[in-house]
Parts: structure tokens; C-alpha cells; sequence
């Protein structure tokens, strides 16, 4: 699976709803760590950062991918935060990434991505450190 393929896929567990950067990052970093034979990866070098895991290409392949048409990012200016959303050829493009995984591997997927998705700020976070304490060495986060 490449890292295009690792995105669309993750991102098509959740017909329709966006991801926050943050999401989007623990998601791919619990991949890369937890099913990294099964996905082809690592597909990132995620470093401990303000909030956990963190690697700017996660941002990089989101451009390009919007760029070619498979994913929105919507400006929240409100909230001052962005969110990613797939469109309809990177919902199909991202269902057949997911369809070549195995059963036990994708249901893993949708799984973590119902994790990010539905855990707050702090609890995804937390969830993380306890995990993966050396993910903490940077963090500013005190919840």
C-alpha cells in the first residue's frame, strides 16, 4: 500500500465526516506503529511535537491530494482550525485501498478511525502518552 493509498483509505472509514489535523495525525501515527507489515508501511517518521506524534508530510500528502482532487480541506475560521474531508473520487479511490487490506486489518482501520474521531481533544491525546510515553518529550499538552 503506498502513503496516498494509507490516507484515502483511513479517511474512508467515515462516510463523509471530516478529521481534524490532530485526528489525522494520531490516526496515521497508531497505523504506522500497529500495522505496519500489513499496510506496507511505515509510511511516515512521526517525532514527538507539541501535541504527540507529528509529521509535517502527513500535511504535504493532504495538499497533494487535494490537488489532484481527492480530498477537501475546509477552512474553519471560527474554530481556526482546518479540517480534511475526502471528496467522491477519493471516497472510491480510498474504499479500494481499504478493500485490498485483509478482514482483520481493515476492521482495525475503521476502528481507529472511530477512536480519533470520536475521542476529545484530551482523551486522544492522553491515549496516546499512555501508549507511546516517548511521544510526550515535547509536548505542551498538561491534560
Amino acid at each position: 500500500m503506498t502513503r496516498k493509498e494509507l490516507v484515502l483509505a483511513s479517511m474512508a472509514t467515515c462516510c463523509g465526516h471530516t478529521y481534524t489535523p490532530v485526528q489525522l495525525q494520531k490516526l496515521l501515527f497508531l497505523l504506522d506503529k500497529r500495522v505496519p507489515k500489513e499496510t506496507g508501511g511505515p509510511h511516515f517518521d512521526f517525532q514527538p511535537y507539541h501535541y504527540g506524534p507529528f509529521d509535517k508530510d502527513v500535511y504535504n500528502e493532504l495538499n497533494t491530494l487535494e490537488n489532484e482532487g481527492l480530498v477537501e480541506i475546509i477552512n474553519d475560521s471560527e474554530l481556526e482550525v482546518r479540517k480534511y474531508r475526502l471528496l467522491p473520487n477519493g471516497a472510491k479511490f480510498g474504499e479500494e485501498a481499504l478493500g485490498k487490506l485483509d478482514k482483520a486489518t481493515g476492521e482495525y482501520v475503521h476502528k481507529l478511525s472511530d477512536f480519533v474521531r470520536t475521542a476529545s481533544f484530551p482523551q486522544l491525546v492522553s491515549a496516546i502518552y499512555e501508549a507511546y510515553p516517548e511521544m510526550r518529550v515535547n509536548s505542551v499538552f498538561k491534560g
